[in-house]
């Protein structure tokens, strides 16, 4: 059955240059699949209609590297079936009629179906995908739609009542290192050619976000990169990923230290000193616009919620800028910086939010909890969307302790609000909520 992926360099080391990695390591049975145990386990209903050949018309719902084209050239070397692969990003209804009446007028002289893969299938318009209907019905062609968008909002009704649904989820962690270790030892993949530090498994995993085909392609280029021990480290990996540094460069050029005075010396609640690096920068020729929008991002990084009315004084200040412009609008920036330097100052929404970005990046991202999903179809009702939600209005203390953030995140804190300004009333009332909703400090 190596017919369908023998294209690819399925020998390892002659295929090397041929095809990447991911292509070389891909699965060639079901039992290979790395993840989608509740579709592809022993007793999984996509085996089953795999195994009884009734994977007539299917769709594959997931996110990008998750296996829908590793399982769909699976389920043709098992039907024996030609595979023929399109994409809707890059094939017009032109070429899929044209291979549709081809597959046709096989099936009527052998009995033999080809399965037709069209990968992101809801590129094409709901008009566009009426072309598969007539072929559908009459069973000439095995098919097999595969979409990283919700299938109830972008395929008609007519092709979803002629198709069974399946939802692939992305790899967890456990899952990647999986598959990376297996790529390293295979004959057909890395042939245990490297020694690669935990560290650096780590990080392959964290930046594939459950991505296969993006952890094996980090792991390939990494191995280019490896030193001549062989060995792959944390910072190779990096520079596979071509990380850049999210620092900010304030060396050099006055442009970017005076900004930095000015921001700073706002923060420090000294007026008469921020009026000065305005001045520099203004009569300096520098351009209002540039100011405004850094006075508008010191209103929420600065002063945040202990002065609500920062921000609007900073937006309508950046809105005078672009009415008046120089050199009338000095003074809307002048105003602006007085009231920044002379409010209450609290750094919590720029804490809080910068945590919450950490996790995104470091952390796997976990699906949304389901008691919060939108459940319009009832596609989406049958996978339990919306189960368990409790609207919030009908309730006595107007929150419920239903659960909200992800499962790796259960309990995670983010705002810890000061005394300072308004938010001090904002930290009694989200102490309120929490204390109601039975929730306790992070630590």
């Amino acid at each position: 059955m190596s017919n369908l992926f023998s294209q690819g360099g399925e020998d390892g080391e002659s295929g090397k240059g041929k095809s990447p990695l991911a292509e070389r390591v891909r699965p060639r049975s079901l039992e290979e699949v790395v993840g989608q145990e509740d579709l592809l386990g022993e007793t999984g209903p996509l085996t089953q209609l795999i195994t009884e050949g009734q994977a007539n018309a299917l769709i594959f719902w997931g996110p990008p590297g998750t296996g829908k084209t590793t399982v769909g050239l699976i389920i043709a070397d098992y039907d024996e079936a030609k595979f023929v692969h399109l994409s809707a990003a890059t094939s017009g209804v032109k070429e899929v009629r044209s291979v549709l009446k081809e597959s046709k007028g096989k099936f009527r002289l052998t009995n033999e179906r080809d399965l037709l893969f069209i990968d992101e299938i809801h590129r094409f318009n709901k008009a566009q995908q009426d072309v598969l209907l007539p072929f559908l019905e009459e069973g000439s062609v095995k098919f097999i739609g595969a979409t990283t968008e919700n299938p109830s909002f972008e395929l008609n009704s007519a092709i979803l009542s002629r198709c069974q649904v399946f939802m692939f989820k992305k790899l967890d962690t456990d899952q990647i290192l999986d598959l990376l270790e297996r790529a390293l030892d295979s004959e057909k993949g890395l042939n245990g050619k490297y020694e690669i530090e935990d560290e650096a498994l780590r990080i392959i995993s964290s930046f594939a976000d459950g991505d296969a085909r993006r952890a094996l392609n980090l792991l390939e280029l990494s191995s280019k990169l490896a030193d001549s021990n062989n060995t792959i480290t944390a910072s190779t990996v990096e520079k596979a990923a071509q990380r850049k540094s999210l620092e900010y460069d304030k060396g050099g050029e006055e442009h970017y230290n005076i900004i930095s005075a000015l921001h700073k010396t706002i923060r420090n609640s000294s007026p008469d000193a921020a009026l000065y690096w305005l001045a520099r920068m203004l009569e300096g020729g520098e351009d209002p616009i540039f100011i405004a929008r850094r006075l508008v991002r010191i209103a929420s990084e600065d002063v945040g919620m202990a002065d609500f009315k920062a921000l609007q004084v900073c937006t309508a200040a950046k809105e005078a800028v672009e009415l008046i412009g120089m050199p009338e609008c000095d003074l809307a920036l002048a105003q602006a910086v007085i009231y920044l330097s002379l409010a209450p100052k609290s750094n919590s929404v720029y804490r809080a939010y910068s945590k919450a970005k950490k996790d995104v990046n470091t952390k796997e991202s976990y699906q949304v909890p389901k008691e919060l999903r939108n459940a319009p179809t009832q596609l989406m009702k049958d996978e339990g969307y919306g189960e368990g939600y409790e609207y919030a209005h009908d309730l006595e203390d107007k929150t419920s302790g239903m659960q909200t953030l992800p499962d790796n995140l259960l309990g995670r804190r983010y705002y810890f609000p000061t005394e300072s300004g308004h938010e001090k009333r904002m930290k009694e009332l989200l102490n309120k909520w929490r204390e109601r909703r039975g929730e306790t400090d992070e630590g």
